[in-house]
């Protein structure tokens, strides 16, 4: 049985090592050097030194907090609600398939709601509101960012409190909780687990967003992941782009162990 799991951990261990550490080891590699191709620590000193940049990190976290916090009050309730329908596979199913569709397909559909003559205004002039600027505004890519993320938040939390054990419930309120206290203590702090990974899979994607960015915010929401599209891809300069990727992947870490290692504390108590 050994070897047959051995043999079963090699396209496994290949996917890891082709595309998750090799990509990885380049990306810091490539950090070292400048345009010319000259070994430096120039990048990282001046992503530090400089504000513009410090000021694009801030912006990534921020908008990336706001992108998880309005997903997750819009998420719990929903994926609550889940777990009291009787078809609840076909509810859920209805949530995951938009994120079959292409994000590139999102986007631009959004494009289509938003912009001045979009279905967004068309529904506002019905009330005689005048034509608004939607699009590439805060508003337009908060509400998109927030509307693809939405499925990566409402189904883990959706598992935990699938998983939760009934007699729990039923053995708070015969202890004389109501609902609330039942909610506030027994049932949602036994869906932290989930929380905690609808947290990862949200935030850590939205740290990096620049598809979005460029196409809803048009450009007026500047993160870290419109900045590393510009230096690869307009002013060739791999070396600051790879220097803030890194920067990136640590935030993700920090963020992996502030959720991903409490949780497995907290199980193991």
């Amino acid at each position: 049985m050994t070897k047959v799991r051995r043999i079963y951990a090699v396209p496994y261990v290949l996917w890891l090592l082709l595309f998750v550490i090799a990509p990885v080891l380049l990306i810091v590699y490539q950090s070292f050097f400048d345009m010319s191709g000259t070994f430096t620590l120039a990048n990282y000193q001046d992503y530090f030194r400089s504000g513009k940049y410090l000021t694009m990190t801030l912006n990534s976290i921020w908008y990336a907090f706001l992108i998880t916090f309005i997903t997750f009050i819009i998420s719990y309730p929903t994926a609550y609600y889940l777990t009291k329908l009787k078809h609840k596979d076909l509810w859920l199913l209805l949530i995951i398939l938009p994120t079959w569709i292409n994000l590139l397909l999102k986007a631009y559909a959004f494009i289509g709601i938003f912009g001045i003559n979009g279905s967004m205004n068309g529904f506002l002039s019905f009330f005689g509101i005048g034509a608004k600027q939607i699009l590439f505004t805060d508003v337009s890519f908060l509400t998109v960012a927030t509307y693809i993320e939405l499925p990566f938040m409402i189904i883990p939390i959706y598992n935990a409190l699938e998983e939760l054990n009934p007699s729990l419930i039923s053995a708070s309120k015969d202890l004389g909780a109501n609902q609330f206290e039942t909610f506030r203590r027994v049932i949602f702090p036994l869906s932290l687990n989930g929380v905690k990974s609808g947290v990862q899979a949200v935030f850590i994607p939205s740290l990096s967003l620049f598809m979005l960015t460029r196409l809803i915010g048009g450009n007026r929401v500047i993160t870290l992941g419109t900045a590393i599209e510009q230096h690869f891809l307009v002013t060739q300069n791999w070396g600051m782009g790879s220097t803030i990727g890194v920067i990136l992947i640590i935030a993700m870490f920090v963020v992996m162990s502030l959720t991903g290692e409490r949780a497995k504390g907290g199980q193991n108590k």
